[in-house]
Order: structure tokens, then C-alpha cells, then sequence
């Protein structure tokens, strides 16, 4: 694909308004409509209609699909057209193209890859600034005068000499690979985390963050090499984050491996209600470094994967679902025990919450000082709705009932000796 001269500028101008141009635009325009179609197509057979879909964005004209296609049909019909007239729009065209798919793909990778943050939008703007400068160089003609005047101001840096055509060549060469990588990385978490649930999502998750980071690795290796970085010079840094870690950064390492060995065994995985140093809640995440635990009062708390590893944890969701309950009852010595004993058994069966099977069960526990005292057991299946309001639910309705049968609820008596003087 050639470069235009400054003296073409006058000649595209002038042929604007000439027949071929207008045939020139309008297969263009064909090209386009052909492109959305074919976009549109692929989008219903694959069902990706995805908001975060790089390929077809949210709509079909915002992924990368479209202008990629859009492309690659102008090539093919500037190579046909280029036979039989003159072409000036294409030589616009094809520059213009390809600086939207490259500004597309930059943007959707990284609204795909990362959170939305300043320096998120500050990239994107600079991905896109750099591709229309560049789009406008190469149409005008000045880019090859630029590159060779910029290949000019060099420098010698030890055995190399580098120059600024090199810097800016090799930053965006890297930049590329980088992108690419980070494509990839996306399509595979999100391929290994579509419709996974619970413990699965646990695993995939701990392979898709095993992969991310070994592909981000290859991918920085490689940009570092394409900027001209010699890799033996990493030796020494290799050696010094060595160092480090075995000193300064065993917490931070041991949360790590505490992390992948958690999402790889699933001794605690995504839903499960635990409890963890008098704190208990639902786990909502598990990273590499640390899991979030929220409670039912909606505080979270960020727990260290170590601490998961090495203290004592409670699993009320890992076997077995169903967790045992009680409550204390103290009732007068004349009240009849097989009374009691039916209210509460009654008072607990009118919890939809608690099971029926296994059973609640009443049991005399203590002849206490101040009255009989019995204890109501019972199980329940979803301890993630909470404890404490159920407990309540339960003891209120005995307290209806035992007053609605006249059972005494003892004060606690004392019986004060006077010794006379």
C-alpha cells in the first residue's frame, strides 16, 4: 500500500467532484452496509450480544467485528475497482479504516480487560490521538519525511545506538503485543466463567487468573524484547525480587499461594457462609490475595487467604447445608412437663424455616434454681438468611404460647435469712 505525496492532495481535491468518486463512495457505503450485515449475522448464530463483548460490543457498529470487516471488503473492492478507474477516495478510505479498527480494538480490550479509571480513559484517548495523527501523516504524505527525520536524532546507549523512530516503533510494537495478550486473557476468562456457579466458579476462576497472569508475562517479555530491552539484564532483577520476597514479602507470597490452594482444593468456595475470627458472613469473592466475607448486616470484611489456610475456619455450607439451633426455657416447677414440652415442640414446627426433617426436639436440660429448664432444638437449611431473627421469631411465639396456656416464666427468687441479734 503506497504513501500519497504532498503534491496528491491537489489531485484528490480536484477529482472529488468527478463521476468515479461518487462510484468510489458509493461502494464504500455498500461496503459498510455488507459489513453490518454480516456482523449483524454472526452476532445472532454465536448469541453474543454480550455489553462487554469486544467482538460486537454493545451495539454491532461498536466492536471490533464491523470496522474489521468493513476493512477487508474495501481492500477487496479497491483491488477490483483500481482495474478499470482512477481511485481517489479509496487512498482515503483504507488509511481511515484501519485507524477505527485500531482505535476500536485498543478501546474494547481495554474496557474489557480493566475497571473504568482515569488512566484507563487517559490510554484510550492516547491509542486514539495517536492513530488519527498517524492516519493523517500517512494521507498527507509527511509520514515517511517524519520517521526519517526522527531516525536522525539518535544516541549510543552502551554497545546500542538508539534513536527516537526506533523508540516510537519498538513502544508501539509492544503496545500491540500487549493488547493482543490482554485479548486473549479476556476471552478466556470469560469462556472459563460463563455459566459456572459455586465451587466451579472457584476453580475456573483460580485457572483463569493463572492464566491471565502467565499470559500477561509472555506478553511483557515479549514487548520488553521488541523495544530492544536485552532480557539477561533481568537476571539481576530476577534475583533481587528473590531477595525480597524471601524477606520483606512472605505475608504477601504465603496470601498468594494460600489463594490458589483455596480455589484449587475448594475447601471454601463462592456462597458459602463461614466464620472466621467472630466473624461470620457469605463469601463474595476470593482473589489471589484475599477473600471477602459480608456479613447479614451488610459489613465486609477482607480476610487475608492466609489467615483461611492457617487458623480455624467454619464451614456451615461445605458438607452439609443444615445447621442446629436452640433456645433456653425456664418455666415454674408446678407447670405440667408434657404441656411444655408440646408448646415448644408446636412453637418451633410454626417456622417454615425450620426442618421437619430432621425434627425439632424439647429436652429437660436442669432442675434450675428458680424453675424447670428446657431446651428447644431444631435445624434449619439456610443459615445465609440469618440466625438471630429466626431465634427471635421462635421464642416470641413461645412466649405467646405459654402465656395463652397460663405456664408461669419464674423471676429469679432469693430467700434472705435475717439471724437475730
Amino acid at each position: 500500500m503506497s504513501e500519497a505525496s504532498p503534491d496528491e492532495l491537489d489531485t484528490w481535491l480536484a477529482a472529488l467532484a468527478q463521476t468515479s468518486t461518487l462510484i468510489e463512495l458509493a461502494v464504500l457505503v455498500a461496503c459498510a452496509l455488507l459489513a453490518w450485515l454480516l456482523a449483524s449475522g454472526a452476532a445472532k448464530a454465536f448469541a453474543s450480544r454480550d455489553v462487554n463483548s469486544i467482538t460486537f460490543g454493545r451495539r454491532i457498529v461498536d466492536g471490533v467485528l464491523f470496522p474489521a470487516l468493513w476493512l477487508v471488503l474495501a481492500y477487496l473492492a479497491r483491488k477490483l475497482l483500481a482495474t478499470t478507474m482512477p481511485l481517489v477516495a479509496f487512498k482515503i478510505a483504507i488509511p481511515v479504516l484501519i485507524s477505527l479498527l485500531v482505535i476500536r480494538t485498543g478501546v474494547k480490550v481495554l474496557q474489557a480487560a480493566f475497571t473504568e479509571t482515569p488512566f484507563i480513559r487517559f490510554l484510550e484517548r492516547t491509542i486514539s490521538w495517536v492513530a488519527w495523527l498517524a492516519m493523517v501523516l500517512w494521507v498527507s504524505g509527511l509520514l515517511p519525511i517524519v520517521m526519517e527525520e526522527l531516525d536522525q536524532i539518535s544516541w549510543k546507549v552502551g554497545a546500542s545506538e538508539l534513536s527516537v523512530r526506533k523508540i516510537i516503533e519498538g513502544s508501539l510494537t509492544a503496545g500491540l503485543v500487549l493488547i493482543i495478550t490482554l485479548w486473549i486473557s479476556s476471552a478466556i476468562e470469560s469462556k472459563l466463567l460463563r455459566h459456572a456457579t459455586g465451587g466451579e466458579l472457584s476453580l475456573r476462576k483460580a485457572f483463569s487468573n493463572a492464566a491471565k497472569a502467565l499470559l500477561m508475562f509472555v506478553g511483557l517479555l515479549l514487548a520488553m524484547s521488541t523495544v530492544g530491552i536485552d532480557m539477561s539484564a533481568l537476571s539481576v532483577l530476577g534475583g533481587a525480587v528473590g531477595v525480597g520476597i524471601g524477606f520483606g514479602l512472605q505475608k504477601l507470597a504465603a496470601n498468594y499461594v494460600s489463594g490458589f490452594v483455596i480455589l484449587a482444593e475448594r475447601s471454601m468456595r463462592i456462597g458459602d457462609t463461614v466464620q472466621v475470627d467472630n466473624f461470620s458472613g457469605v463469601i463474595t469473592e476470593i482473589n489471589a490475595r484475599y477473600t471477602v466475607i459480608r456479613s447479614l448486616s451488610g459489613r465486609e470484611s477482607i480476610v487475608p487467604n492466609e489467615m483461611l489456610i492457617t487458623s480455624r475456619v467454619e464451614n456451615l455450607s461445605l458438607a452439609d447445608p443444615k445447621v442446629w439451633q436452640s433456645t433456653n426455657v425456664s418455666v415454674g416447677y408446678d407447670s405440667d412437663a408434657d404441656l411444655v414440652t408440646r408448646l415448644l415442640m408446636q412453637a418451633a414446627s410454626s417456622s417454615a424455616r425450620v426442618l421437619k426433617e430432621p425434627g425439632p426436639a424439647v429436652a429437660l436440660m436442669a432442675f434450675g434454681a428458680d424453675g424447670l429448664e428446657f431446651r428447644l432444638g431444631y435445624w434449619i437449611s439456610d443459615p445465609e438468611n440469618g440466625s438471630d431473627n429466626l431465634r427471635s421469631e421462635i421464642n416470641l411465639e413461645i412466649l405467646r404460647l405459654l402465656r395463652e396456656h397460663h405456664v408461669e416464666i419464674p423471676f429469679p427468687q432469693r430467700v434472705v435469712h435475717q439471724r437475730a441479734v
